[in-house]
């Protein structure tokens, strides 16, 4: 069979960028090795995460705030093989629904490794093994979990986030190698069920690539939820005797201290996957740090063979690789998309949620810009109070000058879908002032962008 374009991953990039040379008149292929579509996203990632999330969110409500909304409960309890079901099942019916769209644009989805034969020649190697020729293809084969020197990951007691995901009782200690997203998420469902959560971290603070306050109200309110924290700490090894994990590590002064535990989650980052896609019979070339290497089309060393998302440089998000996988699709039409990589929000599913867009404080102070900061406080609105979700704020950056937005960073309730409204305004260059003078409805948690908005612009915040 000869397809114009042969996309290999079904994640978020890959299926996105399928879909999009469907409807441009290319002939698609879709390689995927595993069962069903979706990629790391759908099926071990974003959608499984969240529902446990939702889950669990609604049995900590349950215990902790239903009774102050006039809803009593008695004999509250954890079914967590049916928490684990539901999940199960959204994610199933999402998986579903991406073989849908393959049907409905007439995409070939091809089960099984594919690996390069030469460039326009691709094996697949599932229950048979075929050969398929392409005028070009996407390689979209994503992340896999990274892991440190001194530990092995046995999938049992010291697990990744993949088996944290289907877990097959509560922790009663989790301990978390990693103050990043995926911990702090996974870590939240745990500590919502009842588990002792303790973070051990490189670094001096958790979610470091984010804004600096939101990293600390974050903490504040993990640490309501039960977490404790442990910055600036070296782990050297993790050992499971079968039902208990020993981390050992040096803290800050070099110290070597021991934390015990039932699980371990170890939670340090991605890395892109390419094993077994032969690129070498392509001759594709890899950066120095095993990533494919790219250049501003997304197209490699090798003229028609394009890579999208985890697997090359940049933010390892599944919005950055669906917008990548639009953006070569579109290019090798002909057109002339574009990639604001700056206005690629970033989000954390915590309750409360976090989300930035654009420069951090840290970045403004560090490349000497002139700026200035509005911020304003969840608590000080009535949508807030009535939902009973107070912590955070939002805070906006603007240029000290032109007062045009640079950064905005928020913490609180809904906001990794308020933080759209901050893309869209970036993404045309709007003034503080631009979104002071732009009505919200009233009561909504988005008002506190408006009046962070106005506290940029002369401390002209209304409501505090």
């Amino acid at each position: 069979m000869k397809y114009d374009v042969t996309v290999i991953g079904s994640g978020p990039g890959g299926y996105v960028a399928a879909i999009r040379c469907a409807q441009l008149g290319f002939k698609t292929a879709l390689i995927e090795k595993y069962n069903t579509l979706g990629g790391t996203c759908l099926n071990v990632g974003c959608i499984p995460s969240k529902a446990l999330l939702d889950s669990s969110e609604h049995f900590h409500n349950a215990g902790h705030t239903f009774k102050a909304h006039g809803i009593d409960i008695k004999e509250l309890e954890v079914n967590l093989p049916q928490m684990i079901e539901r999940k199960n099942g959204v994610v199933k019916i999402t998986c579903d629904g991406i073989d849908f769209l393959m049907k409905k644009n007439k995409i070939d989805v091809y089960k099984g490794l594919g690996s390069f034969v030469n460039k326009n020649t691709i094996k697949v190697s599932g229950e048979t093994e075929q050969q398929i020729e392409t005028d070009k293809v996407i390689i979209a084969t994503g992340s896999k979990p990274s892991t440190l020197p001194g530990l092995t990951i046995d999938k049992d007691r010291i697990i990744t986030s993949t088996e944290a995901l289907n877990m097959k009782e509560i922790p009663k200690h989790l301990i978390i190698i990693g103050g990043g997203v995926i911990g702090l998420e996974l870590g939240s469902v745990y500590a919502r069920l009842g588990s002792k959560v303790s973070v051990i971290e490189y670094t001096n603070t958790i979610i470091p690539t984010m804004d600096g306050t939101l990293s600390k109200e974050l903490q504040r309110s993990l640490r309501k939820l039960g977490f404790e924290f442990f910055f600036s700490h070296k782990v050297k090894s993790a050992k499971s005797d079968g039902k208990m994990v020993t981390v050992t590590a040096d803290n800050e002064k070099g110290e070597e201290v021991t934390f015990s535990g039932d699980y371990c989650l170890v939670s340090v980052g991605r890395k892109a996957y390419t094993a077994g896609l032969n690129l070498e019979a392509a001759g594709v070339v890899l950066d120095e740090r095993g990533r494919i290497a790219t250049n501003h089309h997304l197209e490699t060393n090798i003229q028609g063979i394009y890579a999208i998302g985890d697997v090359v440089k940049g933010a390892m998000l599944a919005h950055k690789a669906e917008e990548e996988g639009v953006f070569v699709a579109e290019t090798m039409a002909g057109q002339k998309p574009h990639i604001n990589y700056n206005l690629i929000p970033g989000v954390v599913y915590t309750w409360p949620e976090v989300a930035g867009v654009g420069a951090t404080e840290e970045e403004l102070k560090k490349s000497g810009k002139k700026y200035k900061v509005g911020s304003f406080p969840m608590r000080a609105l009535g949508r807030a109070r009535a939902s009973m979700d107070i912590d955070g704020l939002v805070k906006i950056l603007a240029d000290e000058e032109t007062d045009e937005v640079l950064g905005v960073h928020m913490i609180g309730p809904r906001v990794a879908d308020l933080i759209a409204e901050a893309v869209v305004a970036m993404e045309f260059r709007a003034s503080a002032e631009d979104i002071a003078r732009m009505s919200h409805a009233h009561p909504t948690y988005a008002e506190a962008v408006k009046e962070a908005a106005l506290a940029a612009t002369g401390n002209r915040a209304i409501h505090v």
